[in-house]
């Protein structure tokens, strides 16, 4: 062999040695593990699992989901401590309660773990608990355009049915449609619980005791569909103005039988699929979005359930 020959495969050799090193890097798979605050009995969260199971496998990763079985907050702070301490490439979790899991947040991300906020808590929260970036539906905008809407379609007083009274930012959906009405919240949220039967009979008890309410809010598939069963028990189905929050299968129902009037979409697909797209390109390329992403809201209607009816509860 040549002395030139043999410089130019020593060259080769070399330059290919980390171009190796780094296809094996990438053929391993990252791995990221998503926790949220939903209790086990949460259908609604069905998708944001298909958006995970999607995402990990387009970009070839792994995606751990894990949540609190019966949605006790501070489980899902220890939840968080648990995955950190797993040491995944990556956290992408809810931030239902600020000031129960922004320590252990704040512990992932300065032991090195990447971060991202989705679903629940603010921009303001997720760059204050020093995560990358929040991909969510800004809760009191977007009940503020709820309420706006219900407003031109002439409701005047309403009650908000609220399932997770136990976590804060849920309830600026409520906050936010009384101020979109230019009402006052005062007692129109009601505290409802999870309890399908329980729901019914207090939307039955509410609407019995005050006569007067045009107009009702769910905040998703868990208060929505009871308040359904009660109002076509009261005869009230159709009569009354309904608009709710996400969608599902008897949400989707409800709004072709105009029972319920619109339901506003946060994309939880988006939710859970984008931020793992967006870690494994951070990890692998260095590369992130300039700012945080609005998933939602917008709004559904009978119009155009086409697409929303065949998905729903799988990707819508």
């Amino acid at each position: 062999m040549t002395s030139l020959l043999k410089k130019l495969v020593m060259t080769t050799a070399v330059c290919a040695a980390p171009m190796l090193a780094a296809t094996q890097a990438l053929a391993e798979g990252e791995r990221y593990v998503l926790v949220s605050h939903a209790p086990d009995s949460d259908s609604w969260w069905n998708t944001v699992k298909n958006g995970i199971k999607l995402a990990g496998d387009q970009m070839d990763v792994t995606v751990e989901y894990t949540n609190p079985p019966s949605g006790d907050i501070a489980d899902m702070a220890r939840l968080i401590d648990q995955a950190a301490a797993s040491k995944p490439d990556g956290i992408i979790t809810t931030l239902a309660d600020f000031d129960v899991l922004k320590g252990p947040i704040r512990n992932a991300v300065d032991q090195g773990i990447d971060v991202i906020i989705m679903n629940t808590g603010t921009p303001e929260q997720a760059r204050e608990v020093g995560a990358l970036m929040y991909v969510g539906q800004p809760e009191y905008d977007a009940g503020l355009a709820a309420g706006t809407r219900a407003k031109g379609d002439g409701v005047t007083s309403f009650v908000c049915v609220n399932h997770a009274i136990q976590q804060p930012t849920i309830a600026e959906r409520c906050r936010g449609f009384a101020d979109g009405l230019g009402v006052d919240l005062g007692e129109s949220m009601l505290d409802s619980g999870t309890d399908p039967a329980e729901i019914k009979n207090k939307v039955l008890a509410y609407l019995s005791a005050h006569p007067e309410t045009n107009g009702i809010l769910t905040l998703g598939p868990v208060s929505a569909d009871p308040t359904i069963a009660a109002l076509k028990e009261n005869g009230m189905a159709g009569k009354i103005y309904f608009g709710t929050f996400d969608l599902g299968e008897e949400i989707v129902k409800a709004i072709k039988e105009g029972t319920i009037q619109w339901g506003i979409d946060q994309q939880p697909f988006l939710q859970a699929y984008l931020p793992v797209v967006i870690l494994t390109n951070y990890d692998r390329y260095g590369v992130l979005p300039g700012n945080n992403i609005n998933s939602g809201p917008g709004f559904v209607t009978k119009d155009g359930l086409q697409k929303v009816e065949e998905f729903a509860g799988e990707y819508r």
